[in-house]
């Protein structure tokens, strides 16, 4: 079936290109208005090679000098190296990097056409406002004073948290550390970025379980896996490159693959054993699995007993999921459970890979812990092939969640209490009282001291109102918002609507705010899916092509992109405009005391410098840009399973310095590939679990018992390094003179001469400490991880026995509701259960692939799959619009694919579109030549609501709707 677009046309039809109609490829390439030197697409796993078009488009290049640049991939998390071909500021043409240890000259489509991104033709071309309903073209002088002037009044009137600062996994780490820093000393913690509604949940699971929220392993590291278990998790369309890595384990290894999914997806085409579950059942289906781990004595029983804590309160509750219940629950039989259970502690080491699919849910955080304690079970942490390996969504995520675009930390995860400010301010070389006075002096929020009495608590120390919700931050009513004033003005960087839940709300939200301001390279569905006249700013960011600086993939390797091209039309770096809008605002001064600006641009590599002196949680400190930059010179030296260098002039050390990269640059840490793994020293980037959550609990051991890292003088569990730690152990001398100066009263994270770091290593210690990974996280709502029904659930029938939580009156700042709403049964009339997910075409929002000629030519048209029984049952029949309504009332209006690969019951929808708002184009409303060329409903208009109990993700999974006939 192809699905074909409905075509339309911009406000100004003589400037606009109009949408892609259902043409030829050949019609299509001779309309599109695309340069000589463009890309032959690569739709698969192929290596995609760009080639010149023909012999006249290599004359041309000769005539002139051409350089080869290079660059990073700017969509998902693999992070995939790229040669950019540049001839007189034009870039012409492109490749796959052949020596690039992650993708060795493979890419996928969109990766294939990036150089379009660069040239795009549908970017916002200058500062513009919306006046009387019609964009007005501004210079940027006058843009950065009426903003400015804006956001003084609305905080002179209303207080710095009624200023929303809403950044981007698609800065850099070093616009995306500034960020955070320009909201910090704006005075708010009302800050957050995509990662919020894409894998918080990860971030709190995984860290509260051993130590750090990222992904483990690698992606190169599953060459080494005997067996592959992923969940919720479509690589092949949504991290293509990262499926040749599967492949390789697959095909080498005989590792049996094991796919969950409620879909049978491309990457489910790919299994050995695809298993299909009810939507929002992970937690049921992994305790089967353990159940039957745990009857037959499959586990790993001496690595529980020297690094785990709480295993036994696990399999108590293991125990109550009999196979009938679990199939009950979760429609998977028996058989197939146990199948899945017996190939992954037949076959180990074995990965475990999860993405949105299992984040998305109102219990996201049990999720990603119950696939954490399986692979604690089976022992297979801390080893090569083994892990939990997190595919991140975009090009950044990773980073800009590592330096702290969040409502609830600081860089590097420090918290918001006040030593996690000192240690900044310390950094930033501010006064901390002078921080501190930025904030609003009032207390909303209630907390518990160190002896756990009840105090109030200020507003710079507690988690400001999170991306998921902002929308609620500005509708909801000023008594039950714990800040002084709603919302009142958003500032969305780098950040697409679309892609958030309520679409409904949203649109009211945006109607409702003082002032809207959208920086990005394409004006994404923030600019009109409202119908404000006026209030709306767009001022054009450049693309990571035209600037430099560090990204840091999944795997947490740090690569460096070099500028392509100069930023086009009137376009600015990210870090420009926020030198432009600090110094408006009166902060330039602190913001940038240590940083060289040459003009009104940053110096990229002094802010890796200022990082550097205070990143020491998760060892951000030892990646000089000197460092990062030679390794990108050579990225054909390391090697392409174990990303260590062979030889050369970055022996030894491991491509991109995973962090942690400990101590100072001059240490020469080699990074740590492979996280936990205790076979190697700390000094060669082994490691052990972190203590983080004290030594004892209620009598309990928390440290490990009878293991160490390789060559560790303390051969047993010990606590996390301190200045009085060293002195006990004698090895306070170890420090230089400055070194004892700086250390003394500190502990390895805040203390700046990193000796504490340096003296620990040397004597084969983990600077953090050597604890058990904790099964049972006592902090959170569920300890253990519990199924919860959702909250728009189709099995109202398991609501008595698995139900939602309580309503609670303050979560993250809102009064944020469970039980109330999963009280209605809404599955008669609503009867299908909504889920949604990734194309391999497009990425987020969509906003830039969509833009992409290339890309747009491949999938014109929004749509939702349902199965043909349940197309049937409705009269419903393949490319028919339909509607797609869900309980709270959005609807969207796409095309039906009807199909097998979702079961009956249930249908998916990805979520890249937006442009229509139920039924309606919302073409005419673009500036003039930036409306993208495809244009869609958004699936999150009929999404409902539901958040994660612990960091408010949102509920994306798991809803319910009813599909008629439009």
């Amino acid at each position: 079936m192809k699905l074909t677009k409905i075509s339309g046309q911009a406000s100004n039809p003589a400037s606009a290109t109009p949408a892609i109609k259902s043409v030829s490829r050949r019609e299509f390439l001779q309309t599109s208005s695309l340069m000589a030197g463009g890309a032959v697409l690569a739709t698969g796993l192929g290596t995609g090679m760009m080639r010149k078009a023909d012999a006249a488009d290599a004359a041309k290049l000769a005539a002139g000098e051409t350089k080869e640049v290079r660059t990073i991939c700017t969509h998902c998390s693999v992070g995939c190296g790229i040669i950019a071909e540049v001839q007189n500021g034009v870039w012409t043409g492109q490749e796959p990097a052949f020596d690039h240890p992650f993708n060795l000259g493979a890419h996928c489509a969109k990766g294939a056409a990036i150089r379009e991104h660069g040239h795009g033709e549908r970017r916002i071309k200058y500062p513009m406002k919306l006046v009387d309903g019609k964009w007005k073209k501004l210079s940027w002088e006058e843009a950065i004073n009426e903003v400015g002037d804006k956001l003084l009044q609305i905080r002179e009137q209303s207080g710095p948290d009624a200023v929303y600062w809403l950044g981007s996994a698609k800065h850099n780490n070093e616009q995306a550390y500034l960020y955070r820093k320009m909201a910090s000393l704006w005075g708010t913690n009302n800050v957050d970025h995509q990662a919020r509604i894409c894998h918080s949940t990860t971030v709190a699971g995984v860290a509260n379980t051993w130590g750090y929220g990222a992904m483990t392993n690698s992606y190169n590291d599953m060459h080494n896996s005997k067996a592959i278990f992923m969940i919720g998790a479509n690589s092949a369309e949504a991290h293509p490159v990262a499926l040749q890595h599967i492949l390789k384990a697959k095909e080498e290894n005989n590792a049996p693959l094991i796919v969950v999914d409620p879909r049978f997806t491309r990457t489910a085409a790919h299994a050995s054993q695809f298993v299909r579950i009810r939507p929002g059942t992970d937690v049921p289906l992994i305790w089967g699995m353990l159940h039957h781990i745990f009857a037959n004595g499959w586990e790993d029983k001496e690595f529980i007993r020297q690094r785990v804590y709480g295993m036994d309160e696990i399999k108590a509750e293991v125990a109550k999921w009999t196979p009938d219940e679990v199939e009950r629950v979760t429609g998977v039989p028996e058989a197939e459970v146990k199948q899945a259970a017996q190939t992954m502690a037949q076959y180990r080491p074995g990965t475990v890979v999860w993405c949105m699919g299992g984040t998305q849910h109102t219990i996201g955080n049990n999720n990603t812990r119950a696939y954490c304690i399986f692979q604690l079970a089976l022992g297979n942490m801390g080893v090569a092939g083994g892990g939990t390996n997190i595919f991140r969504g975009h090009d950044n995520v990773q980073g800009a969640t590592d330096f702290g675009v969040l409502s609830d930390s600081l860089p590097g995860y420090y918290g918001l209490e006040e030593g996690g400010w000192k240690h900044w301010a310390k950094v930033w070389d501010v006064d901390f009282e002078w921080v501190k006075g930025r904030f609003e002096p009032g207390k909303y929020e209630k907390g518990k001291d160190k002896d756990g009495k009840e105090i109030d608590v200020a507003v710079m120390n507690t988690k400001g109102i999170p991306v998921s919700r902002w929308i609620d931050g500005v509708l909801e009513d000023k008594a039950n918002v714990a800040q002084k004033d709603n919302v009142r003005a958003m500032i969305m960087w780098g950040h697409a609507p679309n892609s958030q839940t309520r679409g409904q709300e949203m649109k009211k939200a945006f109607e409702k705010l003082d002032m809207l301001v959208i920086v990005d390279p394409y004006p994404t569905v923030s600019a009109v899916m409202h119908d404000r006249k006026d209030g709306v700013y767009l001022l054009p960011a450049a693309t990571q092509f035209e600037t430099s600086g560090s990204v840091t993939a999944s795997n947490r390797s740090i690569q460096w992109r070099d500028k392509v091209i100069e930023p086009l039309f009137e376009s600015k770096p990210d870090h420009s405009i926020m030198y432009l809008l600090t110094k408006k605002l009166g902060f330039e001064k602190e913001m940038f005391k240590h940083i060289a600006v040459n003009g009104e641009e940053p110096l990229i590599e002094d802010v890796v410098r200022e990082y550097n002196r205070g990143m020491w949680t998760i060892g951000y400190t030892g990646q000089s840009p000197e460092r990062l930059k030679q390794h990108q010179q050579n990225w054909g030296i390391f090697d392409y399973t174990s990303l260590r260098a062979n030889g050369g002039v970055c022996d030894g050390e491991f491509y991109g310095l995973p962090w942690p990269c400990w101590g100072t640059a001059e240490m020469k840490h080699p990074g740590t590939a492979n996280l936990y793994d205790t076979s190697m020293t700390v000094a060669e980037g082994g490691l052990n679990f972190r203590a983080n959550f004290g030594v004892e609990r209620d009598g309990v051991n928390l440290l490990a018992e009878d293991s160490w890292s390789k060559g560790a003088e303390i051969q047993d569990g010990y606590p996390e390094f301190t200045a009085d730690l060293l002195k006990k152990l004698g090895w306070w001398d170890d420090l230089t003179e400055a070194e004892k100066t700086a250390a003394e009263g500190k502990n390895w994270k805040n203390d700046l001469s990193g000796g504490i770091q340096r003296v620990a290593i040397k004597h084969g210690c983990a600077p953090f400490g050597n604890a058990k990974a904790r099964a049972v996280v006592w902090t959170f709502p569920d300890p253990v991880p519990i199924h919860r029904e959702p909250l728009y659930t189709s099995r109202h029938d398991l609501i008595e026995k698995y139900p939602t939580y309580e309503d609670r009156k303050s979560f993250w700042r809102l009064p944020t509701r469970y039980k109330s709403v999963q009280a209605t049964d809404h599955s008669k009339d609503y009867p299908i259960i909504l889920t949604s997910g990734r194309l391999v075409e497009y990425e987020g929002g969509g906003d830039e692939t969509r833009s992409n000629p290339w890309l747009a030519e491949l999938q014109q048209d929004m749509f939702v799959e349902l199965n043909p029984r349940d197309a049937n049952n409705a009269g419903l029949k393949e490319g028919d619009d339909v509607w797609v309504e869900g309980p709270e009332g959005g609807k969207i209006k796409v095309k039906a694919l009807i199909t097998e690969r979702v079961a009956a019951g249930v249908a998916f929808t990805p979520f890249h579109f937006g442009g229509h708002f139920q039924g309606q184009d919302l073409r005419a409303k673009y500036p003039e030549g930036c409306d993208p060329y495809v244009l869609g409903e958004s699936c999150n208009i009929a999404f409902t609501y539901g958040y994660d109990s612990v960091t408010a993700m949102q509920e994306t999974k798991c809803s319910l709707c009813r599909i008629t006939k439009a």
